[in-house]
Parts: C-alpha cells; sequence; structure tokens
C-alpha cells in the first residue's frame, strides 16, 4: 500500500507540474515570462494584460546597467542570468509611458557606422550626418536587491517519519520557493534630480521532481527538467517594480523647495554656512569695492528703489525677487543667475 501511495503521489505531483517529454514547440507557454508578447512603435502584441499603459510617453528614456556592481556580478555568476535591460525595454515600449534611446553596447555600432560615412566608405545619401540622434530625457537604472532560492524544511520534517508521511516528506522537500526584489530608479537627466523610484518584488513555488523520483524503479530523476528559472521570477519582480514606476509618473508631481530655488541653498543650516536658514546670502561691499556685505533684504530695497519691483524685503529670496534679479542682471549685461553673486551686487551698490 505504501508503495502504491508514494507512486500515486509522484503521478499526481507529474500530472501537477505538465511534466511531458516531447519535441520542442515555438510559443511555448511554460518557457515565456512576465515580460510577453512584442513592441513596434506604439503598438503592442500579446502583453501582459496586468502591464500598466500610457496614453502618451513621458519623454525618452535610456537603460543604465551598471554591469561594475557587486549585485550584478553575482547575479550572473550564480544564475547564468543575461541582462536585465532586454527585459525593460520590452515593457517600456509595451507600456508607451516612454521612448526607448540606445545608449548601451549597439551605441558602438551607431558610432563605427557614423565612423564609415565620414570616411567616404558609404554609399550616397546614407545619411549617418550629425543632428539626427534624440537625446535621452531619463535615466533608468535596474538593480537586484535580493534574488533566492531555498528549499522547504517542511520535507525534512516529514520524512524524518518514514511510511506514508515519509512519502509526503519526499514531496515536500522538492518543493523551492524563488524569490526576487528589485529596484528601479528613474533621474532627470537635464538637472540630475531623482523624479521616481520603485521597488519591485516576486515569489514562486516550483516542484522538483528530481527529489522523489531518485531511486525509484523505473524513473530517473527530474529535477533540471520540472524547475521554475530564477530568472522568470526576477523578470516578474521588474514588471512589478514597473508597473509602480508607471503608477508614480501617472501621479507625478514635482517636488518643490517652495519660496527657494532648487539647488541655491536648502533649509537646513550648517553652523559657519553663508547661507542662515537656506537664504543665500552673498558677500559684497555695499560701496562695491568689497569686503563688506550686503543682505538679501538690502538688495531687495536697492532693486525696488530701481524700478525692479519685488515686494515687501523679507530677506527671503522668493520667486520675485529671482526675477527681478534677473531682469537686473539682464538690463546691465551681467551674467544671468538669479543670484546675488558678486558682479550683481557690485552693480547694485552703484
Amino acid at each position: 500500500m505504501s508503495k502504491l501511495l508514494t507512486m500515486g503521489l509522484v503521478a499526481a505531483a507529474v500530472a501537477l507540474v505538465g511534466c511531458e517529454a516531447s519535441a520542442p514547440k515555438m510559443g511555448s507557454e511554460s518557457a515565456k515570462t512576465t515580460a510577453t508578447g512584442s513592441a513596434g512603435g506604439a503598438a503592442a502584441q500579446n502583453v501582459n494584460s496586468k502591464l500598466g499603459r500610457c496614453d502618451r510617453p513621458a519623454g525618452t528614456i535610456a537603460l543604465v546597467e551598471d554591469t561594475s556592481l557587486d549585485w550584478y556580478r553575482a547575479y550572473l555568476d550564480k544564475y547564468r542570468l543575461g541582462a536585465t535591460s532586454p527585459v525593460l525595454r520590452l515593457l517600456i515600449q509595451q507600456s508607451n509611458c516612454f521612448i526607448v534611446v540606445e545608449r548601451g553596447r549597439a551605441m558602438a555600432n551607431m558610432q563605427q557606422e557614423r565612423a564609415l560615412q565620414n570616411s567616404g566608405e558609404l554609399r550616397q545619401n546614407s545619411n549617418f550626418g550629425k543632428g539626427q540622434m534624440v537625446s535621452a530625457d531619463y535615466s533608468l537604472t535596474p538593480e537586484v536587491l535580493m534574488s533566492a532560492r531555498g528549499t522547504s524544511g517542511l520535507g525534512a520534517a516529514l520524512g524524518g517519519f518514514g511510511g506514508r508521511l515519509g512519502a509526503l516528506g519526499a514531496i515536500a522537500g522538492g518543493i523551492q520557493t524563488n524569490e526576487a526584489a528589485v529596484m528601479l530608479t528613474l533621474v532627470d537627466n537635464r538637472s540630475g534630480v531623482q523624479v521616481a523610484a520603485a521597488e519591485g518584488s516576486s515569489s514562486n513555488t516550483d516542484f522538483n521532481l528530481g527529489a522523489i523520483l531518485v531511486g525509484s524503479s523505473g524513473f530517473g530523476g527530474a529535477g533540471g527538467y520540472t524547475n521554475t528559472p530564477q530568472g522568470k521570477v526576477v523578470t516578474a519582480a521588474f514588471t512589478d517594480a514597473y508597473n509602480n514606476i508607471i503608477n508614480a509618473v501617472k501621479n507625478y508631481s514635482p517636488q518643490s523647495m517652495g519660496d527657494r530655488g532648487m539647488g541655491t541653498g536648502g533649509r537646513l543650516a550648517v553652523e559657519g554656512s553663508s547661507q542662515p536658514n537656506g537664504a543665500p546670502v552673498a558677500q559684497s561691499s555695499a560701496a562695491g569695492a568689497g569686503g563688506g556685505t550686503m543682505s538679501v533684504r538690502d538688495a531687495q530695497n536697492k532693486l525696488n528703489q530701481l524700478g525692479y519691483a519685488v515686494g515687501t524685503a523679507d530677506g527671503q529670496m522668493g520667486r520675485r525677487t529671482v526675477e527681478q534679479l534677473r531682469a537686473f542682471q539682464r538690463d546691465r549685461r551681467l551674467s544671468i543667475t538669479g543670484q546675488l553673486d558678486q558682479a550683481t551686487m557690485n552693480e547694485l551698490a552703484k
């Protein structure tokens, strides 16, 4: 009875995972990942129904995969998986949320064609001249935070009892959980500001028939035949992360410094800083000879006197103050920075 039960459990496990020896099949569902189908321009076919989609692109984007990082080397060495960028390229184009531009290895081929054009080797009208390459508005950086494959402890616990429980333990010992957690970071290339970041995760459970069939009469080990590739779990995690990026883009609201321009001095004052309370204060002499100081409030009063209306002199570098500083600098043929730099202070003090 025990042997019949074991064979019955084996048969059930085989039926469950759909193990069959057959000729290779094109378009096999078992080989597909969550990044499936195709994309051509704005059109997409056989897309994962759970992938988000945008009505129009938010801009152009380049994939930046840093192959020098520790996670990438471990990712390749342990699982023998390739680059993550092809999967992300497909997801991005299918979503229509960004237009992908090439900044990877194919850039070398692009430059090679241009070199051939410049050398005169290409046919006439090949049109590889300058001014055609599209800039990348954003960069997307992927990172695998965690990718692990473990074995359930249930099998060892049941296997110790022998008999029917031992048979169940053999099956439980062949159940493996694959897990992955990834991160995507979206950066604006012009300002260098991070505009979005998202985490994604995925897990699955697969049956390793090799754990229960080794030593059974008439059967051989089938572990490698039925294992779910770790790459599928990582791909699912990236799909999850990219969906989160899409949601962030759709609900995007830029971070603002309020009455202070970004990058002109933060609100967290540091002792000894020339920018108390985050308000930029340039060093200059009231007479324009250098060595003294002029506060933002004094500069605002002077601008008001000269007809550059900044409103109440509150000592803060607000939007109106920056705008009027720019107008003053433009009229006086100074560098238009919108800040109280040395040259502007000197001109105001005249």
